[in-house]
This record gives C-alpha cells, sequence and structure tokens, in this order.
C-alpha cells in the first residue's frame, strides 16, 4: 500500500505493509491508533533528497537559501553550535572565527551582514541539531539521521568550500 494519508486498512490491521519516503512514514506513523505498535524498516530502498525550496526567478533568495544550509552543515563539522557560537566567535579557531565573520576576511557576496553564519547558528543551531530537534531523536518522528548525517561522520551532508 502506498503512503498517503493513513489508509484505513493498516490503522485496522487488514494489510501488513505501508511503504513510501521514509520521512513520510514517521510522520504516517504518528496518525496511527497505536503508533507504537508499528515500526518503520531501516532498510532504504531509494534515495529522494529533499530540501528548501524558493519560488522561480528570485537567484538572489535561492543563493541566500543554499548557502544558509550550507552555513548549517559546515557549522556542524566545524562543531559549533546555538550554544557554543558566541563563545567560538571570541575563543575559537581562526577558521571558526572566520567562518563566524568575525576579523578581517569575513565578507559575503550575496549583500548580507559578514556575521550572518554567527546570526543563523546562534540562532537555530547547526544542520544537527535542526534535524534532531525537528525530525530525529528528540522529535515525535524519532528518525535516525542515517545518511543525514555530515559525511565526515559517515553520511551524505557536505558543504562546499565558501570563497
Amino acid at each position: 500500500m502506498r503512503a498517503g494519508p493513513v489508509h484505513p486498512a493498516f490503522d485496522a490491521h487488514r494489510c501488513d505493509v505501508y511503504f513510501g519516503d521514509a520521512s513520510a512514514l514517521y510522520a504516517q506513523r504518528l496518525l496511527l491508533t497505536n503508533p507504537d505498535r508499528f515500526v518503520v524498516l531501516p532498510e532504504v530502498i531509494s534515495k529522494e533528497p529533499l530540501g528548501p525550496a524558493v519560488r522561480q526567478g528570485d537567484e538572489q533568495w535561492f543563493k541566500i537559501m543554499r548557502w544558509t544550509l550550507f552555513a548549517l552543515i559546515e557549522g556542524e563539522e566545524m562543531g559549533i553550535t546555538e550554544k557554543n557560537a558566541a563563545t567560538l566567535s571570541e575563543n575559537g579557531t581562526a577558521s571558526q572565527k572566520r567562518f563566524l565573520g568575525v576579523g578581517s576576511g569575513a565578507s559575503t557576496t550575496m549583500g548580507l551582514d559578514p556575521k550572518w553564519t554567527y546570526r543563523v547558528l546562534s540562532t537555530v543551531g547547526n544542520y544537527g541539531e535542526i534535524f534532531e530537534r525537528h525530525l530525529g531523536k528528540e522529535s515525535p518522528l524519532k528518525i535516525d539521521r542515517g545518511l543525514n548525517r555530515v559525511w565526515s561522520n559517515g553520511g551524505l551532508m557536505y558543504a562546499p568550500p565558501a570563497r
């Protein structure tokens, strides 16, 4: 049975399998009468990348959104979190400080304040923090990060170098 709104036959145990995109399955599971009686299997049979979208024709907003996602990922790789961003902007490594917009060399071609990465990370946290809070173990969905981990931790997430 394909994922959509939870099918009454599945919820009533008149069919054995319900399939679809993993994130949709976790969300649908919450709508079942007794969600704890069901499990989303860990096997991945396809990869469908999901990410932010913007309306066509707004290239500036597209660039800001794309580089914000990259900053969230890079922030996680650098160990910058919502809680330590302020400390690292003052006492971090040279690359952490530069990334957070401190000192010379902090510039942007997007028309944003040089400390925009600091503002993003200190407000919402890095990619891992956001994932865990909204999709992962800290959320009602409890999705395992799996391939959504940064590349250095066995996942597929990485940010290109910012130049």
